[in-house]
């Protein structure tokens, strides 16, 4: 066996469609490209799936409401009920130990919520608490340290 008599297996390749080679072809003409418009025609066709042929783009026209203020910062929530069933007493409750229970998705903003009642003292750390939090958190005889 020589390097010449290598060939791929029967109809693993297809020849290429010559386009634009008379009538006959069933591709002269038109070559595949249909009748007018800027689709038929030569030169650069890599127009963006949302392009509407210059009529107002889909995302113009429809109805648009209310706004995201950019200066807001959102909080991951947690409430004092899951403080009370996943930690023992006097253990130390940061954003890193949140998410590595899961509790949280990620750690830059974590406020503590005072839905629930806790009977075990937590030094819970985080970025921001509610009134109500702080006041269970240390009427329970734990400490409330705000992080920056």
């Amino acid at each position: 066996m020589r390097l010449h008599d290598l060939s791929p297996n029967p109809g693993a390749t297809k020849s290429k469609k010559r386009i634009g080679r008379g009538l006959g072809s069933g591709k002269g003409r038109t070559a595949g490209r249909g009748q007018k418009g800027q689709k038929s025609r030569s030169g650069d066709r890599n127009l963006p799936a949302f392009f509407e042929g210059g009529q107002t783009p889909f995302l113009m026209r429809i109805p648009k409401r209310g706004f995201k203020n950019p200066t807001s910062k959102e909080y991951e929530i947690v409430n004092i009920k899951v403080l009370e069933e996943r930690f023992e007493a006097n253990q130390e409750v940061t954003p890193e130990i949140l998410k590595e229970r899961g509790i949280i998705h990620c750690t830059y903003a974590v406020k503590i919520l005072g839905d629930g009642e806790l009977t075990k003292p937590l030094k819970v750390k985080a970025h921001k608490f509610s009134k109500s939090a702080q006041e269970k958190i240390e009427s329970a005889g734990g400490t409330v340290e705000i992080i920056e």
